[in-house]
C-alpha cells in the first residue's frame, strides 16, 4: 500500500486512497529537509494500518529522493521511534 502514496504538491500534502478516502500528512520542504506536520485518517478507517501505511510510504519516498525528515508530527514521531532502526538515518 505504501506504494500508492502520492505528493499531493500544491495542497503541501501526501495522500493515501483508502476506501474511498483519503488520509493525509501536511508537511513543508525547504530543499532537502522535509518536515512532517499533520497525519489525518478519516475515523472510519482509524486502527486498521492506513496512518502507519501513509508515514512508511512518505519515508520510504524521502529516503528516494534524499531527503531528510523532522517529525513534528506525533503520529509520525512515534512511527519512526517504533522502527527506528529502518528510519533513524533520515531524521536530521
Amino acid at each position: 500500500m505504501s506504494n500508492a502514496v502520492r505528493d499531493n504538491a500544491a495542497r503541501r500534502r501526501f495522500e493515501l486512497d483508502a476506501e474511498g478516502q483519503v488520509a493525509y500528512s501536511n508537511y513543508t520542504r525547504e530543499g532537502r529537509v522535509l518536515t512532517l506536520l499533520h497525519t489525518e485518517v478519516p475515523k472510519a478507517l482509524e486502527g486498521r494500518g492506513i496512518g502507519s501505511a501513509l508515514v512508511k510510504g512518505i519515508l520510504e519516498r524521502a529516503r528516494a529522493e534524499g531527503l531528510t525528515v523532522v517529525p513534528r508530527c506525533p503520529f509520525v514521531k512515534g512511527y519512526i521511534e517504533r522502527h527506528r532502526e529502518e528510519y533513524a538515518d533520515l531524521l536530521t
